[in-house]
Order: structure tokens, then C-alpha cells, then sequence
């Protein structure tokens, strides 16, 4: 869900830049929590947008902690896309999304 917050208006090119040292400083929410707001800020700057990013991610992990698993747009900043890239990814479901390069990734 990070990633997806990450993508949003922003190529996927900087997002695989940025998105594996994100996840290695804090892989969990706890470690995430303890980071300062700066530190979020400065690993994430290059991706534009930084203030709403932090407050997107900060929010979403809120919400992630009590989220049942089942619809991804529950979680704040999480939209159809992230909804439907949830669905195929984690749940392994199989339908027709509306976004081209999920589409694509499934072949349709």
C-alpha cells in the first residue's frame, strides 16, 4: 500500500528507487512509527509531493492496524487501483480491472 501511495501521480521508475529503502528502514508499521517526520521526508523527497506523501503513508498506517484485510479501500489514500492491485496480488483473485497496466500485467 506504501508503493501504491508512492505511484500515485509519479512513474514507477523513481518509485524502484525509492520504495526498497523505505521498506528496509521500516518494514513494519512499529519500526515506521518510530521514525521521525523528517526521516520519512528525506527518503521520500525525490518522489515530489512530499508533504501529502508523509501525511498519505502516516494516515494509511493508522488505518492499517485495525484494517480487516479485506477491502483495500478502507485504508486512507488507497484508491480503486490500490484496491484492485490488492485483490490481484495478495488475494490472488482474478477479474478484470480498469487500469491499463494492471490489465496488462494480466493479460487482458
Amino acid at each position: 500500500m506504501v508503493a501504491v501511495i508512492m505511484l500515485n501521480q509519479t512513474g514507477r521508475k523513481p518509485v524502484k528507487q525509492i520504495l526498497p529503502l523505505f521498506l528496509e528502514k521500516w518494514p513494519r508499521p512499529r519500526e515506521f512509527f518510530l521514525a521521525s517526520e523528517q526521516q520519512v521526508k528525506d527518503v521520500i523527497w525525490s518522489l515530489g509531493m512530499v508533504n501529502i506523501r508523509y501525511n498519505r503513508i502516516l494516515r494509511m498506517t493508522q488505518d492499517y492496524l485495525t484494517w480487516d484485510g479485506e477491502d483495500a479501500t478502507m485504508l486512507y489514500g488507497i484508491g480503486e487501483y490500490g484496491s484492485q492491485s490488492y485483490r490481484i496480488f495478495f488475494k490472488n483473485e482474478r477479474f478484470e480491472p480498469k487500469d491499463k497496466e494492471l490489465r496488462k500485467y494480466l493479460g487482458y
